[in-house]
C-alpha cells in the first residue's frame, strides 16, 4: 500500500491560483488515457485525504455532485457542507492520528492526498508520504498555492510526456 501525492502543476511550482482556482489547468491538452494519466491511477485508490479548499473546488467544479466512490477524509476546521450519501468524514488535527483509519478504510489499495501541497506536507512530515506524482502543465502563475511548501529529498522513479504534460513520479526518500 502507498500514499500518493497525486497532482499537477504550474512550471513554476503553484497547483492553484491566489483565490484557488485550477482554470488554468483544465485548458492544457492532456489525454485522459496516456501515460501517468489520471484515469489508470485512480483506480488504484482505496482511500482519499483532502483540504477544505481541494473540496470546495471539487463541489464548486461538479456543481455539488460528490464523484468520488471511495472513502474521503477532509481536512478542515471549519464547516462544510457535504453531499448527501457521499462516504466523507471531517476532521481536523494531526494526519498521524487519522492515518491508521485510512488505511484500514482503504481495504489495501492506495492512498492518494489530492491536495493542496500543505497536506501532503503534513503526511511528509509525519513519514506518512510515500510517492509524490506531478503533471507539469506549461503554464507559468507567478504566484499561488505551491506544489508543496517543504523541503524533501525525492527519487526520481519514473518520467513521461503526456501531451502537453510532462510527468514525474518520485519516491520520497527518508531518513
Amino acid at each position: 500500500m502507498t500514499v500518493h501525492y497525486y497532482t499537477s502543476s504550474s512550471l513554476d511550482g503553484f497547483i492553484a491560483t491566489d483565490d484557488h482556482s485550477l482554470d488554468w489547468l483544465l485548458t492544457q491538452d492532456i489525454d485522459d488515457e496516456g501515460p501517468m494519466a489520471y484515469a489508470s491511477f485512480e483506480k488504484s485508490i482505496g482511500a482519499l485525504a483532502m483540504g477544505a479548499s481541494t473540496f470546495e473546488w471539487v463541489m464548486r467544479h461538479e456543481r455539488g455532485r460528490w464523484g468520488y466512490t471511495q472513502p474521503t477524509w477532509v481536512f478542515t476546521h471549519r464547516d462544510l457542507d457535504l453531499p448527501p450519501g457521499a462516504d466523507i468524514r471531517v476532521v481536523q488535527g494531526d494526519v498521524a492520528d487519522v492515518h491508521p483509519d485510512m488505511l484500514a478504510a482503504a481495504g489495501g489499495e492506495d492512498l492518494w492526498i489530492v491536495g493542496g501541497g500543505d497536506l501532503a506536507g503534513q503526511f511528509a512530515d509525519a513519514g506518512l508520504l510515500d510517492e509524490v506524482w506531478v503533471q507539469y502543465a506549461p503554464v507559468t502563475l507567478g504566484s499561488g498555492a505551491p506544489l508543496l511548501p517543504r523541503a524533501l529529498d525525492l527519487e526520481l522513479l519514473e518520467v513521461a510526456r503526456n501531451r502537453a504534460f510532462l510527468c514525474g513520479r518520485y519516491r520520497v526518500r527518508r531518513g
